[in-house]
């Protein structure tokens, strides 16, 4: 019974130090990690953001697929998916014509992962959305036109 109380007793006074310092402000929230291209989400076409991303010129390829609804009826949430079968993917970003920024998701592919990612982007209007794959020092894209009904940006 002792033990059980002594530890919801310091419990509790550990609990109200660090809610007393994070009241007080000498706890900060930390920036996440995370490292991202600024510059390559700041472009606004298609040619300027493969050159944010480090790459000169793409090469359309049949080894990519993506893969989304023809029509999308509220751009708020439009998944789509990227599939890679080029081998050493080393990065696969997606890229919307016709969006404020040009450059919606870009995933770094650890070796030995498989190429294969699904996310939800935000689409202002009926557009091309680009799969560009980053393999073996090369720029690759595949598209697919995706109707939207009602715009999300």
């Amino acid at each position: 019974m002792y033990a059980t109380r002594r530890g919801l007793l310091m419990g509790g006074a550990q609990l109200a130090l660090f809610a007393f310092a994070a009241a007080a402000g000498l706890l900060k929230p930390i920036r996440a990690l995370a490292a991202w291209n600024k510059a390559a989400f700041d472009t606004k076409d298609v040619a300027s953001t493969v050159r944010a991303l480090g790459g000169n010129a793409v090469t359309g390829s049949a080894d990519i697929q993506v893969i989304a609804a023809e029509i999308a009826e509220n751009g708020q949430v439009v998944p789509v998916r990227v599939v890679s079968r080029i081998p050493n993917t080393r990065s696969i970003s997606i890229l919307i014509e016709r969006n404020p920024s040009t450059l919606a998701a870009s995933f770094d592919i650890p070796p030995g992962t498989e190429p294969d990612i699904t996310t939800r982007i935000k689409m202002a209007e009926t557009s091309n959305v680009y799969g560009v794959i980053e393999a073996n020092g090369r720029y690759y894209k595949a598209a697919r036109e995706i109707k939207v009904t009602l715009g999300g940006c």
